[in-house]
């Protein structure tokens, strides 16, 4: 069957995220997910997402489709119960569709999964863990790391591990092929540690799990990193990290703290950029909704910040708990900048104007430059798409 990775309502509620990648294309544990559902399945995925994302993910139909919902995490009992599906079979839990077969090819145009015909409906009723909200990202993180932690090392050696680290529960510990670590402390005892091909531990660091590096990234000297925490490809990370993922190809590499916070990719944190996760009163943090333009509960005390693609801030930055930050935000200055930052927004505390595309682009391809790859058309295509429907946000 041809696999296809659909998104729905939820692709909203998870802006600013969702403006760069489709929902299945969000890092969650090790793998994004659909990385996930490739490991699962043992096929490649496509993706049924906004046209303006559609040519960095794009989507194959045949005459056999398997449509799965991009924001659910697969287990083994989900994905039997996906492939006994007949042609014209829908999959359904808690009221949405998670699956469905189909032999149309001309699903492109469709604008709900609903509007595909089917001939029987079958209730899933187990319980599926999704990405519902921003905050779920990081909340449910832990269990996401030690499911594709459980997938990735399956009937594989961990690479040696060096005998200047001290590590407890060594079992709980997977490192691939060309990690370096020296001198580190590790703790698996409260789950798994994760270090991906070529990633590097630097000297006196200090980890407890669960926790995943992906491949060639870095955690530099002295950095003290907490549980459920996830580093992306290509990144850098230091100070003090809790409960936090970021994407790839980003870098915190200095001190400071970040904590129940998730970070897209190509963003960079200045020295000494700290941000607040909890409340002085302890009362659940709100975030900002796109969908409905206003602050929402999150129900959790603690939430931090919310960053989105190719964004920046400069040293000594702060942030208070539970801001977000769109795609390609510049932010810099003393004080904290409002808990909500409109994409393409140039300042901080002090008032905002527009990051002018043109300056965005260029510095855009300075950075996929630093890193020796190219810039291409689709990835400015797409920043400038996003640009474009973000104005109503920047009334400065």
């Amino acid at each position: 069957m041809n696999i296809i990775l659909f998104e729905d309502h939820t692709r909203s509620a998870l802006l600013p995220f969702t403006f760069t990648r489709p929902v299945a294309a969000i890092r969650f544990g090790i793998l994004t997910m659909g990385e996930k559902w490739e490991k699962h399945l043992g096929v490649k995925v496509s993706f049924l997402t906004q046209d303006y994302l559609s040519e960095k993910f794009p989507l194959k139909t045949a005459s056999d489709n398997l449509l799965i919902n991009g924001k659910v995490l697969p287990d083994k009992r989900l994905v039997d119960s996906i492939g006994k599906l007949k042609q014209g079979e829908r999959l359904v839990n808690e009221g949405e569709v998670i699956a469905i077969r189909t032999a149309n090819k001309e699903l492109k145009n469709i604008s709900s999964v609903d509007n595909i015909p089917f001939s029987n409906t079958i209730t899933y009723k187990p319980q599926v863990i999704k990405l519902l909200h921003l905050c779920d990202i990081f909340a449910k993180n832990g269990l996401a790391i030690r499911d594709d932690f459980t997938v990735l090392t399956a009937k594989k050696k961990s690479a040696k591990i060096s005998s200047t680290n001290h590590i407890i529960n060594r079992k709980n510990v997977f490192a691939e092929q060309g990690v370096k670590m020296e001198a580190c402390i590790i703790n698996a005892s409260e789950g798994p540690v994760y270090l991906g091909k070529n990633a590097e531990v630097m000297e006196g660091s200090i980890i407890r799990g669960p926790f995943a590096l992906c491949h060639d990234s870095t955690v530099r000297l002295g950095t003290k990193i907490y549980g459920d925490t996830t580093i992306g490809p290509f990144s850098k990370v230091g100070g003090e990290i809790s409960n936090s993922v970021i994407f790839g190809y980003s870098n915190k590499a200095h001190d400071g703290f970040l904590g129940n916070s998730v970070i897209g990719e190509w963003c960079n944190l200045g020295a000494g950029t700290n941000n607040s996760n909890l409340k002085n009163n302890y009362s659940n943090v709100k975030l900002w909704d796109y969908e409905s333009e206003k602050f929402i509960s999150t129900g959790l005390q603690f939430c931090g910040l919310m960053m989105g693609d190719h964004s920046k801030c400069s040293i000594n930055s702060m942030f208070n708990t539970g801001t977000v930050s769109g795609i390609n935000t510049n932010i810099f200055g003393t004080g904290f900048p409002p808990k909500f930052i409109a994409s393409f927004s140039w300042g901080g505390a002090q008032g905002f104007s527009t990051f002018r595309i043109e300056d965005a682009l260029e510095v855009a391809r300075r950075v996929f430059e630093r890193r020796k790859m190219k810039f291409s058309k689709t990835e400015e295509n797409i920043l400038r798409h996003v640009f474009t429907i973000s104005t109503q946000h920047r009334a400065w």
